[in-house]
């Protein structure tokens, strides 16, 4: 059984042969949001309709960290290590301190509140960026059904002041957010293709100060639609889909692929070296040891 599906032989370089894709957990109804703790040996993950944040380790399997978690949906780490999560029960951005307080980044825009934060993203300089489609408020499966008040875009939190501002405005449905390794890209997957056939996979955008310019196609997930994105140290661009995990070059071509038996939704790098891939697809998780490390931080 091959678990790779070659499209350009550099691909070839990136994988390896005697590294399986292999089912680390299961028996969830919808996995979202992985995040590795690398100081604490630990994948965190959220299992949204069940409303919990599971955490994972080679050692004692999955436990769970946090119930209720307001049903939430993507995670990262600030530069100082404390985790942030999207949470669509509560239709908020919050921080985890390292004493375990939790603080609200965000939880309304322009008097309203927002829709579900989705995915996150800390830059450098500390500020915090989101997206903000509508899916958790949708249906009562991923958290309360409600109206949108908002439009679905990507938000910049201010370090400093807290105060946001619409980074990207353009897309039907922003998901997935990933900074290229120099921060001068900012590439946004686009989900809502599944509400309108003019809807794109990827965006990218450059990233001018404190905003963005130049939005365009940057490459088209087929089958199925870019949810999670993530970066390696040499750019190249990793996306979930509908039959795995994609490879996507700087320049939008597709180098290859990582076949995985169930809908892939999100993914992240962890391991001792940054160069395990963890999948969240459907129902599982899933983890591949790939030759390239991914960029994260801390």
């Amino acid at each position: 059984m091959s678990f790779f599906e070659i499209h350009d032989p550099v691909f070839g370089q990136y994988v390896m042969g005697n590294a399986p894709v292999k089912q680390i957990a299961t028996g969830f109804d919808w996995v979202e949001g992985p995040v590795w703790f690398g100081d604490a040996g630990c994948l965190l993950f959220s299992d949204i309709p069940n409303n919990r944040i599971l955490r994972w380790t080679p050692e004692a399997g999955v436990t769970t960290y946090r119930h209720p978690s307001n049903y939430a949906n993507g995670h990262t780490r600030d530069r100082q290590g404390r985790l942030v999560s999207c949470e669509h029960g509560l239709r908020r951005v919050t921080r985890t301190e390292l004493d375990g307080r939790v603080t609200v980044i965000a939880d309304s825009y322009d008097g309203k509140p927002l829709n579900s934060p989705n995915d996150v993203v800390v830059k450098s300089d500390g500020s915090i960026w989101f997206s903000d489609p509508h899916y958790g408020i949708m249906t009562n499966y991923e958290g309360f059904a409600s109206p949108q008040e908002n439009p679905c875009v990507v938000y910049r939190a201010d370090p400093e002041t807290g105060a946001l501002d619409v980074m990207v405005g353009d897309m039907n449905c922003p998901n997935g957010l990933a900074f290229s390794p120099d921060e001068s890209l900012l590439y946004v997957a686009d989900t809502g293709r599944m509400f309108s056939d003019d809807a794109q996979h990827v965006r990218v955008y450059d990233v001018i100060g404190d905003g963005v310019e130049n939005g365009r196609l940057f490459h088209k997930i087929d089958p199925g639609v870019a949810d999670g994105i993530r970066v390696d140290t040499d750019g190249n661009l990793w996306s979930s889909a509908a039959d795995g995990v994609h490879c996507i070059a700087p320049d939008g071509r597709l180098l290859g692929k990582i076949l995985v038996p169930e809908l892939v939704s999100n993914i992240c790098f962890g391991g001792r070296a940054k160069h395990e891939l963890y999948i969240t697809a459907t129902t599982s998780v899933y983890r591949v040891t790939l030759n390239r490390a991914g960029v994260q931080f801390p």
